[in-house]
């Protein structure tokens, strides 16, 4: 196991920069999620840390040895590929054991390896199958045990989940969490699903557009998230956003419905006020009209699109409700967890 330090870190193709000075810190044994929307740079910094991208200035220290200049192959980590990479023409025990016997062990050596990983990864039945015989669950169990033999000090995952269905994917997130409680050693998982990250991390490092917007635990980027951004990205269904103007009497929220001022913020103020689907009331006091457009049971909650002023919003109600699209819903939007950020700048106020 070893911390992996990620600073200043910058990269450009040619003339073109997209990496703009990243920092990253990651302790021994933690489960750090990059993620982000496609092209945000997470995957690109991931390969930075592999040693499969270069560098363009900053510095990647693993277990505080500076990793800018190694080979990959010198850099102590295993990397798990979204597509598997499993060679097709070997058996299961032999894409496991590859690695070890390029480094010259022991039959012996390897096969207790190869086994010891087995067993943890439930492989064990298929290790004389080949690839063509697995399923997408089973390759890419195959595919972390390939890794695990090695016994690394930090292990890269991008995105291994993206090409599995989506019961699946929900299995393998419980098993890469599981595997990390046992082994205790330092993963780097990049992803695009929030949900993913969400519930497999124990920090997230949310990017956009090569730059770090925040930094922290799942439930510090829910509950609090700094700008307009990780408050949009974070949480699905998203966060509803519209605009308000903050008065003597309280926040006017696109114009027509007016909460408590909770947040305490000077009148006069333009701002943009979010409100998480699940933190809006039905009924209740200060309920204001909204229309209804589509109505989504899901068994245990029931998502409901409408319309406010113009403004699209998402509700989830744990109540089994009979409304309609067409009709309208009396909503409470005056929430004590809702946010405010600049309507300027997006950032958090």
């Amino acid at each position: 196991m070893a911390s992996v330090e990620i600073s200043n870190v910058k990269k450009s193709y040619g003339a073109v920069p997209v990496m703009h000075g990243v920092d990253v810190p990651i302790r021994d044994g933690e489960f750090v999620i990059l993620v982000g929307p496609s092209g945000c740079g997470k995957s690109t910094l991931l390969r930075m840390i592999a040693g499969l991208e270069t560098v363009t200035s900053g510095d990647i220290a693993i277990d505080g040895r500076r990793v800018n200049d190694l080979e990959p192959k010198d850099r102590d980590i295993a990397m798990v590929f979204q597509n598997y990479a499993l060679y097709p023409q070997m058996t299961v025990a032999q894409n496991m054991g590859f690695a070890l016997e390029l480094a010259g062990r022991s039959k012996t050596e390897i096969k207790a390896e190869v086994d010891k990983a087995a067993e943890i990864l439930s492989l064990v039945p298929l290790l004389d199958r080949k690839p063509a015989q697995l399923s997408g669950g089973q390759r890419q169990r195959v595919a972390m045990g390939r890794a695990i033999v090695r016994h690394p000090k930090v292990f890269l995952f991008d995105e291994p989940l993206s090409n599995l269905d989506a019961k699946l994917r929900v299995k393998m997130r419980a098993e890469i969490k599981a595997l990390h409680q046992r082994l205790k050693t330092t993963i780097v998982y990049v992803t695009h699903d929030q949900i993913e990250a969400m519930t497999m991390a124990d920090k997230i490092v949310v990017m956009n557009a090569g730059r770090v917007e925040q930094i922290g635990t799942p439930l510090e980027l829910y509950d609090r998230p700094d700008n307009l951004f990780v408050a949009t990205f974070m949480g699905s269904p998203a966060m509803n956003i519209f605009p308000a103007k903050v008065t003597h009497t309280g926040v006017k929220i696109a114009g027509v419905a007016e909460v408590a001022n909770k947040l305490n913020l000077a009148a006069g103020r333009d701002i943009s006020y979010g409100i998480r689907p699940d933190d809006i009331v039905i009924g209740g006091d200060g309920a204001v009209p909204v229309d209804v457009l589509v109505v989504e049971p899901t068994g245990s909650e029931t998502h409901i699109t409408a319309r406010l002023a113009g403004h699209e919003l998402t509700i989830i109600s744990k109540d089994r409700l009979s409304t309609r699209p067409g009709e309208q819903l009396l909503v409470d939007l005056g929430s004590p967890r809702a946010h405010a950020f600049d309507t300027a700048s997006g950032a958090r106020v």
